[in-house]
């Protein structure tokens, strides 16, 4: 009995227990709080490093070590007796607070506790009753025992609530709902997402990631310019002991399943994939740290170099070329941790994510898997070097600085060199009388054949034995800049203050980012050869745009956690945020201020010792206008295009000879979206009553220990897109109002630009020289005149739980249920792969918006997530992956009416019946967003083995990585147009016909050694 007392008395000691102090989210560090006896003094100190704070038990009984470096602590209580308590493995992880508390040790039959010490779960994350954010954190330990892809992408998809992007977009997650361009992302504290489309971010060598922090809601005030989720990654530093190492990841070209032919439902092939050879890929890292001066200075570094090269052949109807790929990436990462002394930290992060990619292009016969006359290369160069200094300093024990400055460069330089030697390469200069365009050397047009019995396979399609650049895509992939880049300055400040029953956070942060960019067509000039009103016809379309452009942008935050009673804890978190817009000539467009950006939030530690916690937040959450509206819609921009007789193709090249007016009015030159290739008037591109774009999201939900090492739990979700931002481009408005307000409407001329930011759903107020006599008109649209309100919710339930079941078994897991609807995706439109974030299709007329309610692409209603470790022995060990989830909505686009807005086949209407000769048309019968069916539900299963040899004393782990046990391929996406951009129905040819599978099995092999 004395020895149950006394693990009583320990229990509550010692075990985690919610104090009245409480810890505000941060994105580099955490905390320990807790209850001592007033006037006591708690000494937490990290043994690695010898960082060391003392802090003094407060009138309340309460103390806080906030702005922790992440890693694994010793707490100890030093009573004014002298007497002592001590906890070791304290586990602090990054965003999170750890609760120590000591108040029972004063209790009368405690006194024993003085010589206890207490040793954590190392794979538990316990329950955080001091957060409002829903939140999954993934140590480097975790990660490494579960067979997932060595990337950022890959392991925030663990995380409830997330689901993986369309593939047009590379490989990003999609977070609540959001499209994948609404994300942020962070490196000990910088931002390093990519704000040129929001498309990518700079990357850290995988194996240099200590910890990875998925937020997927309700977070904190010191977030924004997110409206999707937070990844917030912290690198590994050294320590006292000096580590090294080095580990090879080899997957194997051989060993990976043959990805499966496509076929049209018809039975037309689409792709023959017999001849791919599928990527062999080996990375290399080698890392070393340790002291530089004990207990002072410490360094970690890493270099990483990957290599990745495969073929694929596109033998097929729609396509004439195959190719060798090869990518290179030397990278690197330095981490530099300086303890100044026990109250100022300095600490400095450089990094490297350069990739190289060589692309062989060769030609392909028609509907064979043949390698031909070798095209040229298509080299592609991307990354570049990042470098962030971090202070933080603890200037009493209730009030911490943190300041941050950090730059990066990323590059997206593309260029190629043809067959003869010739350099291939836009210098993004746009030429306004319509040329072919400036380019290195002549290259060869694009050529597609768009005609219906050429896309079915009845005829011989025209193309070039020449063009290499498009690939296997039916859309021309245009040539960008051989210098596009893009920087970025960011400076933040920070401070947390203690004040009783409030800790106060507040702060201030800018972000200066620059980009450069342009493309055009290979050639200067794209052709599509189409039937239009029952003829022969070729399209000839010119494209280019080119500018230098700007986003700055900063925001204020404060936010008050305050602990109302011991087990109850409410969030209050403001935010105002700025957004400056700037042309290619430095000129502001667009300028948005003091967004504002309310958080409230709970927190109940009900039973008041962290086993069951109800917890909901409500928020507000702005996104600024992403850098690459300025290229083309407030910077020089060509975009013209004539439909020509012909009266033949040329053998070599495809370009059709002797291309000639046909005559009609409908098919002369014109000059898409005003589009004339000179500058724009800043002050014409955006509506004077602009507003920035945000979202709500309302969360409430609770989780329970249901063991000593593991919990579950369950939240629901809603989010609801309250305004939204995109271009409109419906020139009739123009004309009514010239026609109802006197004016003789003159729209050749650059003041009049077509497309102008607005907010969808409200009024239109722009500045436009309707009657080019150089006088800007103010005109004034109203709303329902302009088509809806952009509209997006996301409600989701999720069920979580993580944990260990057993010492050696370690298990994470959710079921997910949601609905995504609305009639905008977001910044993309993944329906048909358009990545101008911002200023996509949506919205660009009324009619393009019919039908457009409706589940939208990021919809997956039933989503299961399990993966976990299980350890055999010291020496063996299995961890599983599993996914199930359901299919996404598919569309049936086609053209409305007699296509009013000239768009061809992007609207929500499709109709399988006779096209008519005079309109173009095939009728309007409307197939509402989502509803033509959806893809086949997916699962997906991986699993590992891992060995680490007693003999090597734990040095040495072998491991082997199989993803897609089962070799599932079924479709994630299909093509989704049932009419081509003439009305003529795809039915039975290419429509539904599948255009991204489920990536074959694979197997990785893995050899590491530390020491």
């Amino acid at each position: 009995m004395n020895r149950a007392l006394r693990r009583s008395a320990l229990t509550a000691a010692l075990g985690l227990c919610f104090a009245t102090n409480v810890h505000a989210q941060s994105n580099t560090a955490g905390a320990v709080f807790g209850q001592a006896s007033a006037g006591d003094t708690v000494v937490v100190e990290n043994p690695a490093t010898g960082f060391k704070r003392e802090i003094r038990v407060g009138n309340d009984g309460s103390y806080r070590a906030s702005a922790l470096p992440t890693g694994s602590y010793r707490v100890t209580l030093q009573r004014a007796d002298g007497s002592t308590a001590t906890r070791e493995n304290v586990t602090v992880n990054v965003g999170t607070g750890t609760s120590v508390n000591f108040a029972a040790a004063a209790a009368p039959g405690a006194t024993t506790l003085d010589a206890v010490q207490v040793t954590a779960a190392a794979m538990v994350n316990p329950i955080d009753v001091s957060s409002v954010e829903s939140t999954t954190i993934l140590t480097a330990e975790q990660i490494a025992k579960i067979p997932v892809p060595r990337d950022v992408t890959s392991v925030a998809l663990l995380a409830p609530g997330t689901v993986k992007g369309d593939a047009a977009f590379g490989n990003l997650a999609s977070f609540g709902g959001a499209s994948v361009a609404e994300n942020a992302y962070f490196v000990n504290g910088f931002n390093i997402t990519n704000s040129f489309k929001g498309l990518n971010f700079a990357t850290i060598p995988f194996e240099a990631i200590g910890e990875q922090q998925i937020k997927t809601g309700g977070y904190g005030a010191e977030f924004g310019r997110a409206l999707g989720g937070v990844v917030n990654l912290i690198t590994k530093r050294g320590t006292n002991e000096f580590h090294a190492g080095g580990n090879i990841f080899y997957t194997a070209s051989s060993l990976r399943a043959t990805e499966r032919d496509i076929y049209s439902p018809d039975g037309q092939l689409i792709s023959d994939n017999s001849r791919d050879r599928d990527p062999t890929e080996t990375i290399v890292s080698a890392w070393a740290s340790g002291a530089l001066v004990k207990d002072t200075l410490f360094g970690y570094a890493l270099v990483q170099y990957g290599r990745e090269s495969g073929e694929r052949s596109f033998g097929n109807n729609l396509s004439v070329a195959n190719d060798s790929t090869t990518s290179k990436n030397p990278n690197w990462l330095v981490k530099l941790d300086w303890n100044i002394n026990d109250a100022n930290l300095l600490e400095f992060t450089a990094f490297s994510d350069k990739e190289e990619s060589e692309r062989d292009v060769y030609a392909n016969p028609q509907g064979v898997s043949e390698r031909e006359d070798f095209l040229g290369t298509v080299h592609d160069e991307t990354g570049g070097d990042n470098y962030v200094l971090k202070y933080t300093g603890y200037l009493t024990d209730t009030f911490t600085l943190s300041a941050l400055y950090g730059m990066g460069e990323y590059k997206r330089n593309n260029y190629a060199v043809n067959a003869d030697g010739q350099r291939l390469a836009y210098d993004g200069r746009v030429s306004p009388d319509n040329a072919t365009g400036i380019i290195g050397a002549a290259g060869c047009p694009v050529v597609t054949d768009g005609r219906p019995d050429a896309v079915a396979g009845l005829i011989p399609a025209y193309t070039s034995s020449c063009a290499f650049l498009t690939g296997s895509s039916d859309t021309a992939r245009n040539l960008g800049l051989a210098d596009a880049r893009d920087k970025r300055e960011q400076f933040r400040i920070d401070a947390e203050w203690q004040l009783g029953a409030h800790l106060l956070r507040f702060g201030y942060d800018t972000d200066t980012f620059k980009s450069r960019d342009g493309e055009a067509s290979e050639g200067g000039v794209a052709w599509r050869y189409v039937t239009r009103r029952g003829e022969d016809m070729v399209r000839r379309r010119v494209f280019q745009t080119g500018a230098d452009v700007e986003v700055d942008s900063e925001a204020f935050y404060i936010e008050d956690n305050w602990s109302i009673t011991d087990n109850f804890i409410a969030y209050v978190g403001l935010r105002w945020d700025s957004f400056e817009n700037k042309n290619g000539a430095g000129e502001t467009y667009v300028k948005q201020d003091d967004q504002f950006g309310p958080r409230l939030g709970f927190s109940w530690d009900v039973n008041g010792d962290s086993s069951l916690k109800i917890f909901g937040n409500a928020g507000r959450y702005a996104l600024p206008i992403a850098a690459n509206v300025a290229v083309r819609g407030s910077s020089p921009s060509l975009y013209s295009q004539e439909y020509l007789y012909y009266d033949g193709v040329d053998p070599v090249t495809g370009a059709p000879v002797n291309p000639t007016a046909t005559g009609d009015a409908r098919d002369e030159l014109s000059y898409l979206n005003n589009e004339f290739g000179t500058a724009k008037d800043p002050r014409t591109i955006a509506s004077k009553n602009l507003d920035p774009q945000y979202q709500d999201e309302y969360i409430l939900g609770f989780q329970k220990q249901l063991t000593d090492n593991f919990s579950g739990g369950v939240r629901g979700i809603y989010r609801e897109l309250k305004r939204g931002i995109d271009d409109h481009c419906d020139y009739r408005v123009f004309e009514d109002w010239a026609d109802e307000n006197g004016y003789a409407i003159d729209s050749y001329n650059p003041a009049f630009t077509y497309c102008h930011i607005y907010n969808p759903g409200s009024d239109l107020d722009v500045q436009i020289d309707i009657d080019a006599d150089g006088t800007l008109e103010n005109v004034f649209i109203p709303a329902d005149r302009l088509g809806p309100k952009a509209r997006r919710t996301y409600t989701a339930v999720e069920l979580f739980a993580e944990g260990q079941l057993t010492d050696r078994f370690f298990l994470q897991g959710s079921y997910t249920w949601s609905k995504n609807k609305g009639n905008a995706e977001g910044g993309v439109k993944s329906d048909i792969g358009q990545d101008d974030t911002g200023v996509t299709q949506d919205f660009d007329y009324p009619e393009l918006m019919v039908g457009a309610d409706g589940y939208l692409p990021n919809d997956r209603r039933h989503t299961l997530k399990l993966f976990g470790n299980y350890e055999f022995s010291d020496q063996w060990s299995v961890g599983a992956n599993f996914l199930y989830q359901s299919g996404r909505p598919i569309n049936c686009f086609g053209v409305y009416g007699d296509d009013p807005t000239g768009y061809g086949a992007s609207y929500f209407s499709c109709d399988a019946g006779p096209v008519d000769p005079d309109t173009g048309s095939n009728g309007t019968t409307i197939v509402r967003r989502g509803s033509a069916g959806r893809t086949p539900d997916i699962w997906n299963l991986d699993l590992n083995v891992a060995y680490r040899p007693s003999f090597a004393e734990g040095r040495l782990a072998l491991k082997m990585d199989v993803f897609n046990v089962f070799n599932r391929q079924k479709a994630l996406a299909v093509d989704e147009f049932g009419e081509d951009s003439t009305g003529n129905p795809l039915f039975g040819i290419t429509y539904l016909t599948p255009t991204v599978y489920q990536a074959p099995r694979a197997v990785r092999f893995m050899v590491q050694y530390d020491w």
